[in-house]
């Protein structure tokens, strides 16, 4: 039984061990319930039988198969042993022998191969030199054969139990390395997080400032002139005005590129769609375009369509003075592509640095895509990103 906390499953049994305790359990009633009515003589029979049945069905059912489990579940291991012995003891058929196998591999399981053969000596000694010579008048070399055939089989079923033993440990270790993959791989999204926005602070903190600054040395100006010279000091308020307008608008669009992926629940194409109407105002018109049946997609594929979309947008305003964008979203066979072209200047006003677009390219990479980058036919700049159409993990 798998232990997490108190909660206790049937799935760490192993099945071949269940089937031989079930067959065995039922070949045990069914054999001594028949001897004993055609042999009412035995020493032992089904009313002694019976009950001994019924204490190891319980324990069966009671004792755990995970090594993890602590408390006093685990003395219920031992307790099954001492039934099965009691049950093997008692019936004389042998019937129940394999009672014990399954027993003894429970006990290798939750105590170690020591314990197991320490429980084992002191379960079958007694059985082999006082119980079958003494109810049973075994000989002593049918007891040797006996016990040779117990003890080949007892070795057969502890190599069972310590593959599975092994096969456990190896899937704790699997599961470990998977959960430390996991936090890795979060770290890794927070860093790739945490310099995109440091990024965009110093990208917004350059244009921004430089506003500013020259919003202040106008209005120095105008201070400076408001009595000597008054139309040169309202032609600095003017331009202050002007640069301010700027800085506000920029502000917006920096405002609308730091937005979370999920736009009011949206995700996919209508993610992508929201984002586009998010740029109404800022002097470009922008139109989303879907080709081919759309279906869910990784998260991760999902966050870097919108960051293409999004960089190719907020540039297309910033560096090229352009009027009107397409985004083109086309699912194909086995792969997912976004075009973002606009009519502005083109690739010659733009750099790395200021579009961003190693960063673009290195998410690009990350997930198995590719971006590419080229001026668009009839002018303009075209950003495009064709990454593999991953399943949703959710």
């Amino acid at each position: 039984m798998r232990v997490v906390g108190r909660t206790f499953t049937v799935t760490d049994r192993p099945f071949a061990l269940t089937v031989a305790f079930w067959l065995s359990i039922a070949a045990t009633l069914g054999f001594s319930a028949y001897a004993y009515r055609q042999v009412p003589t035995l020493p032992f029979g089904f009313p002694v039988v019976a009950p001994l049945v019924v204490g190891t069905v319980g324990s069966w059912l009671l004792m755990p198969w995970d090594a993890r489990t602590t408390g006093r579940r685990k003395l219920f291991s031992p307790l099954f042993l001492l039934f099965a012995t009691a049950v093997v003891t008692f019936d004389g058929t042998g019937l129940g022998a394999p009672l014990m196998m399954v027993a003894l591999a429970n006990i290798l399981i939750m105590f170690g191969m020591r314990s197991a053969i320490a429980l084992a000596l002191l379960a079958i000694a007694p059985m082999y030199l006082v119980a079958l010579p003494l109810f049973y008048h075994r000989s002593p070399s049918d007891l040797f054969f006996q016990a040779l055939q117990l003890t080949l089989i007892s070795t057969f079923v502890f190599g069972i139990a310590a593959a599975v033993v092994k096969a456990r440990e190896l899937l704790a270790q699997l599961e470990s390395a998977h959960a430390e993959l996991a936090r890795y791989a979060d770290r890794v999204r927070e860093l790739t997080v945490a310099r995109e926005r440091a990024r965009m602070a110093r990208e917004m903190h350059d244009s921004v400032g430089h506003h500013l600054t020259v919003i202040t040395v106008g209005l120095r100006n105008a201070e400076r002139f408001r009595k000597k010279r008054p139309e040169s000091a309202w032609d600095e308020v003017r331009q202050a005005r002007e640069l301010t307008e700027d800085a506000l608008a920029e502000t917006r669009r920096w405002v609308r590129a730091l937005r979370p992926l999920a736009l009011d629940g949206a995700v996919g194409s209508a993610a992508l769609e929201a984002l586009a109407k998010s740029f109404e105002g800022t002097g470009i018109s922008v139109r989303l375009e879907v080709e081919g049946p759309e279906r869910p997609l990784d998260s991760d594929v999902e966050l870097v369509l919108y960051r293409v979309l999004q960089e190719g947008l907020v540039n297309a305003v910033r560096h090229g003075n352009a009027g009107k964008a397409v985004a083109r979203l086309v699912f194909g066979a086995d792969n997912v592509m976004l075009e973002v072209g606009d009519d502005g200047t083109g690739a010659a006003a733009r750099t790395d640095e200021g579009f961003g677009l190693s960063s673009l390219s290195e998410r690009a990479r990350a997930v198995g895509g590719t971006l590419t980058t080229e001026n668009g036919r009839e002018g303009g700049f075209v950003l495009r990103a064709d990454l593999p159409c991953r399943p949703s993990a959710y």
